[in-house]
């Protein structure tokens, strides 16, 4: 792209392309930042994920990757292995403060032996 003040070079075919990648990846990035910090439920940070795969997205753009969208989940996979069981035990110590049930009862379900219609019945629940 070309103008009198300013050139722009990509790798991409042409600009209007490289716009459409940025922008397909900078508008779900700036409406879920929006949606990070304007929830009030305790389970926001779960939307720290699709933050991270956003923004490794827009960096693998940025840096004119010809592998677009790839190799973002393998940086991402580290952090929902940390996010996600964090994220699931504050739900349960949430529960339980709610319900008023103690830690024993609470472990004594998780291992009891369910089939998988009781498992899927207890999601529901």
């Amino acid at each position: 792209m070309e103008t009198s003040f300013f050139t722009l070079k990509t790798s991409f075919p042409n600009f209007y392309s490289f716009a459409w990648y940025f922008t397909g990846k900078f508008i779900p990035l700036y409406l879920l930042l929006l949606w990070f910090f304007t929830c009030k439920h305790w389970w926001h940070w779960i939307i720290l994920v699709p933050i991270a795969m956003y923004a490794f997205q827009i960096w693998g753009v940025l840096n004119e990757s010809n592998n677009l969208d790839e190799l973002e989940l393998v940086y991402l996979f580290p952090l929902m292995m940390v996010l996600i069981p964090l994220v699931y035990l504050i739900r349960a110590k949430l529960f339980n403060e709610v319900r008023g049930n103690d830690l024993k009862s609470f472990e004594e379900d998780l291992l009891t032996k369910k089939s998988f219609w009781q498992q899927f019945r207890d999601l529901f629940h």
